[in-house]
């Protein structure tokens, strides 16, 4: 297979062109979307780069809490980097808020292409249309509401992505509002862009949609 450089060691690239990196503390190797990239700043400082844009050579660990949290422990990141580094104890928490605002950009950015809709009535009305990309719900949001749009959607279409890992506040935060509860992505590039980094944040916090519905399995 072909090889990549990054500003890192050299990495596989799968067929379909998705850079596969080898995680600093597990030592499996995963598709770059599963991963966090971390680098060390001016100040010796470990700065998650969640881009993989920032120059300099990257320090690749899962994305997960406890491959974040072990990574500190065992000092992986000085070894990576070759050098000193201060880590934040925090650092977990501090991914785990940066790709919350990720998702917020998505979101916004979607609704300024219109590739979104919000509220209940929205989200039923463009159901009954067409297949959804990804349907989202505030974890704290009321399960009646959530339960109808999603049963809708498994009706008409079966094999729906659901996501409810962010708050009302969370998700009202994107669009300038106090709260949102239900929302709904319409397929295609801010539907997979989100789901890739959904995907790494419950990681880091618990996603209550796997709990929501019995024998669904959310991918």
């Amino acid at each position: 297979m072909p090889h990549l450089r990054h500003n890192d060691d050299p990495v596989e690239i799968t067929e379909a062109g998705e850079p596969i990196r080898q995680c600093a503390v597990l030592r499996t190797r995963r598709p770059q979307t599963e991963m966090v990239r971390f680098v060390r700043g001016p100040d010796a400082s470990v700065v998650p780069d969640l881009a993989a844009k920032l120059p300099g050579r990257g320090v690749w660990i899962t994305a997960s809490l406890e491959a974040v949290s072990e990574a500190e422990s065992k000092q992986v990141f000085s070894r990576g980097f070759k050098a000193g580094v201060q880590v934040e104890s925090d650092l977990g928490d501090l991914v785990e808020s940066l790709l919350v605002k990720r998702l917020q950009s998505t979101l916004g950015l979607a609704k300024k292409a219109g590739s979104i809709v919000l509220g209940f009535d929205q989200v039923k009305s463009t159901l009954q249309k067409r297949r959804p990309g990804v349907m989202i719900s505030a974890g704290d949001g009321s399960a009646d509401g959530r339960n109808k749009l999603y049963f809708l959607a498994e009706s008409l279409y079966g094999n729906c992505k659901i996501t409810g890992a962010l708050t009302s506040g969370e998700l009202g935060m994107a669009f300038g509002r106090s709260h949102v509860v239900h929302a709904l992505l319409e397929t295609g590039a801010f539907s997979r862009n989100w789901m890739a980094d959904y995907n790494r944040l419950i990681g880091f916090r618990s996603a209550p949609e796997q709990d929501w519905y019995s024998g669904t399995q959310q991918t």
